[in-house]
């Protein structure tokens, strides 16, 4: 806060990709597995249940689905359930406009085209615009990106796009303990993806999970991770009879989770609730700072949506690029990360569609109006609630200070690129 009898400004000290420690538990287990050498999730002794296929049944319980499987990244979850889905070359498969790269790069990986659909201002799907572009490509799947943990509501979604004729494969990277009105988020398609790389809800450096309640779709994603022969060992899988007419006409692709990664996740997975209602609280004491602010908007959150907020979103929409410029310049210079969509160019993490040239160019003036003025900040756990009081008034102080220095009319200079911190 700016001190007016001093004239001084209080920065933040923190960093902002610093992660709480891996729980002793999990350390401990990691330790054993690492003795014992049997890293490989197959590689165990005789009726032995590995780390891997013991985490699989416990989130399978964890999310109410009849089947998970554990694979090697987030990314790779996707392109698993994209390829067990069974799309072809050049097939359109819908997709958000406001996601992360990997998204869209599942599909290209499996040979599909991706297709944009428009949000809105509260950073979901626009139902209106997926219902034309439904349409217009005769498209058979929407891969739903719950991005940065905002959650449509999924009882429209869900109807449209049953009257569509669709299916739903649902992006749960940011949303694993999060539900839609008591519904654990990933429960409404025909399966779902989380990450569990460090930044996610569970770390485990890089990992991946799927579930679904298709026994034919599971039995193909588990032979397309790397399962050969021993689909058996899969207690979280279907049943072996399942993949009499699958396995011999199905590619193994390597993909599998190992047993010290596993082990290192499976008692954070019963951190998870918890970990909710610390992350929510430290997204309150940002929010509520944030909602005074003249120049800041926050998404509206409907009540039905149990959010996880391990990050938060605003938009400064009275603000041009070189006033958003010159706002991160201030929060920067006081110790708060603020990544900007309204980036030229990609800057670690953070892109959007103009810099996916790898399928072609998509009319999204209204995804761009949003992205061009959104802001997004990661709220790890080692940050305190009071930590999160002082960034929000950061935040609002620097806005308050922009307008002051610009006015009402635009800054002079054009929209660059800043250093931006990781998701």
């Amino acid at each position: 806060m700016i001190d007016p009898m001093v004239g001084t400004m209080t920065t933040f000290k923190k960093s902002f990709t610093q992660q709480e420690p891996i729980p002793e538990t999990a350390i401990a287990r990691a330790i054993e597995v690492m003795r014992s050498g049997r890293l490989h999730r197959y590689n165990t002794l005789p009726g032995e249940p590995s780390e891997v296929d013991q985490l699989e049944r416990e989130f399978a319980a964890y999310t109410g689905a009849k089947y998970c499987l554990a694979c090697a990244s987030g990314g790779y979850a996707l392109s698993t359930a994209l390829r067990a889905f069974g799309v072809k070359h050049q097939e359109p498969v819908l997709t958000n406009a406001f996601t992360l790269s990997p998204v869209p790069g599942a599909i290209a990986a499996v040979g599909g085209r991706p297709v944009l659909v428009e949000i809105t201002e509260n950073l979901v799907i626009d139902l209106a615009d997926l219902k034309h572009k439904a349409a217009t490509e005769c498209s058979r799947l929407l891969l739903l990106s719950h991005m940065r943990g905002h959650i449509a509501n999924m009882d429209c979604l869900m109807s449209l796009v049953s009257e569509l004729g669709m299916s739903v494969i649902e992006d749960c990277a940011h949303t694993m303990g999060a539900a839609w009105r008591g519904t654990k988020s990933g429960r409404h398609g025909v399966a779902a993806c989380y990450s569990t790389q460090t930044y996610k809800h569970m770390n485990s450096g890089e990992g991946g999970l799927i579930i679904s309640d298709d026994a034919a779709f599971m039995a193909r994603a588990t032979i397309l991770t790397g399962s050969y022969m021993f689909f058996d060992r899969h207690r979280a899988g279907p049943a072996p009879s399942v993949y009499t007419d699958i396995y011999l006409g199905t590619p193994n692709c390597s993909g599998r989770m190992d047993n010290l990664r596993a082990a290192i996740l499976r008692p954070q997975l019963q951190q998870i609730d918890a970990n909710r209602e610390r992350w929510n609280a430290r997204y309150e004491a940002v929010a509520l700072e944030l909602r005074e602010a003249r120049d800041i908007r926050l998404p509206q959150r409907p009540d039905e949506e149990a959010y996880v907020g391990s990050s938060i979103q605003f938009t400064l929409p009275n603000f041009d690029k070189s006033q958003i410029l010159d706002f991160l310049r201030r929060s920067k210079e006081r110790g708060v990360e603020i990544k900007w969509f309204g980036v030229d160019r990609p800057v670690g993490y953070t892109s959007r569609h103009q810099n996916w040239h790898y399928f072609g160019p998509q009319i999204l003036p209204k995804t761009d109006q949003i992205l061009d003025h959104l802001c997004d900040m990661r709220l790890p756990l080692t940050f305190s609630v009071a930590d999160c009081q002082l960034i929000g008034s950061i935040i609002c102080d620097c806005a308050l200070a922009t307008r002051a220095a610009t006015g009402p009319g635009e800054l002079s200079g054009t929209a660059g690129s800043i250093a931006l911190g990781p998701t």
